[in-house]
């Protein structure tokens, strides 16, 4: 097994910086289908990502360009360090072209108090917990005809709530929605995605004062799908978001969750689980900015992979900015390859600008199947078939057990049953 963790606790530390010409810490260009390749860090991801905002110099996430206007962002070409590992000729144009298709259709089932509107793009509830952080996202802004808005009440508690998504197009398509979990509210969001669709998305979290909000987004797309969808949370003074992503439909799919404070005492929990099969690319790029003091981030993902070219990427950035001392941070990404051809990039960052933390590390491990676990299960009379499987299903459940909705966790088993079964693992 390949194995990289650091951590780093109350001392002042900067990691990301390349330490040998030519290189970041992602390594060379790692996309073929790209249109070219060069490696890109420091000052030279803002000279080719058209610059950002006001951040730390240098920085990889701080001084990164938000905007809501897609002319601000530079035509993309594969040289961008956000899209080095994407294979732009398989995006549908998302990048690029108009979105005019037709959305996936939206229905919310299970809602008691919750309600869902559809409103026009410049209520003011639109852009309440985010900004665009890429070209893709703001494509999606500018292109969105409407936007849908899920609010669960102040006060209400167990509320629970199935936002399905089902495309029947191939045109690529825009779609925006915004969920607000009001003051003290406790609540489990469903995000759906199902048939087919050349989507972008932009999907954005307001946790407001004292607010748990739990989302489920499943990538369940058919086979020919391709999603490029950005979450964009802010949680406020005590709020608590949990995410799970779990990802193992569609031909390509690209999801960017970004969690940013807005108060003290917020938590932040990003989990995540992929599959990903022959000729699949599977990719998430998540982001925690810490901004304000005493709040807390977890982060973990798992991968298996298998099949010719089955490829997945993990990025995970963390910022914990000067203005957050005491600050407690984490994350973490395991992949297991389960064949030959099969492919996982996986890369653990984190800037840090005060000593005054309570801690933070991160960890990244990529490896085949431990011949010890096997061993262990095979002198117990378990065929290695059996065994095998066995040992993804413990891999993977550390985040289906996560979910705790019986009936998601049920299908998910199933679909990693007919996953393993499909190569005859």
């Amino acid at each position: 097994m390949t194995d990289t963790a650091t951590h780093v606790s109350g001392e002042k530390a900067r990691i990301g910086a390349p330490s040998i010409a030519g290189f970041t810490e992602e390594g060379e260009n790692l996309s073929p289908m790209n249109a070219a390749a060069s490696p890109i860090g420091g000052d030279a991801v803002k000279a080719h990502s058209h610059g950002g905002g006001a951040g730390v110099p240098d920085s990889s996430r701080a001084g990164r360009l938000t905007s809501y206007k897609l002319e601000d962002f530079a035509p993309l070409t594969g040289r961008e360090e956000d899209f080095r590992f994407t294979p732009l000729k398989r995006m549908g144009g998302l990048h690029k072209n108009a979105l005019t298709g037709a959305a996936p259709v939206l229905v919310m089932t299970g809602a008691k108090a919750v309600a869902l509107e559809t409103v026009a793009m410049s209520d003011a509830r639109v852009g309440s917990a985010g900004v665009p952080e890429d070209r893709i996202s703001a494509n999606a802004w500018n292109s969105a005809a409407e936007a849908k808005i899920v609010t669960i009440p102040a006060e209400s508690i167990g509320e629970q709530v199935t936002l399905t998504y089902t495309g029947d197009s191939t045109e690529a398509a825009a779609a925006h929605l915004v969920v607000i979990a009001e003051e003290n509210s406790e609540s489990v969001v469903v995000i759906d995605h199902v048939g087919t669709a050349v989507l972008a998305q932009n999907i954005e979290f307001d946790v407001r004062e004292g607010a748990k909000l739990t989302v489920i987004s499943l990538q369940a797309w058919e086979d020919t799908a391709i999603h490029a969808a950005s979450h964009l949370a802010k949680v406020r003074k005590d709020g608590h978001f949990k995410h799970i992503a779990v990802t193992y439909g569609g031909d390509l799919v690209r999801l960017t969750p970004s969690a940013h404070f807005a108060g003290e005492g917020g938590e932040v929990e990003l989990f995540g689980l992929y599959f990903a099969d022959a000729g699949q690319h599977l990719e998430h790029r998540l982001f925690v900015d810490h901004a304000t003091p005493h709040c807390t981030s977890n982060v973990l993902y798992k991968g298996a992979l298998q099949g010719k070219d089955a490829h997945t990427v993990w990025v995970g950035d963390v910022l914990i900015r000067k203005e957050a001392p005491g600050t407690n941070s984490y994350e973490a990404n395991r992949n297991l390859v389960l064949t030959e051809g099969a492919r996982a990039d996986s890369v653990p960052n984190l800037e840090i600008e005060t000593g005054l933390i309570d801690g933070a590390g991160h960890a990244s491990t990529t490896g085949r199947f431990d011949d010890e676990h096997l061993f262990y299960l095979m002198s117990r009379g378990i065929d290695e078939k059996t065994a095998r499987r066995l040992v993804v299903r413990g891999f993977l459940n550390e985040i289906v057990q996560q979910i705790r909705v019986p009936e998601i966790e049920e299908r998910l088993n199933e679909t990693i049953e007919r996953e393993l079964a499909a190569t005859g693992n």
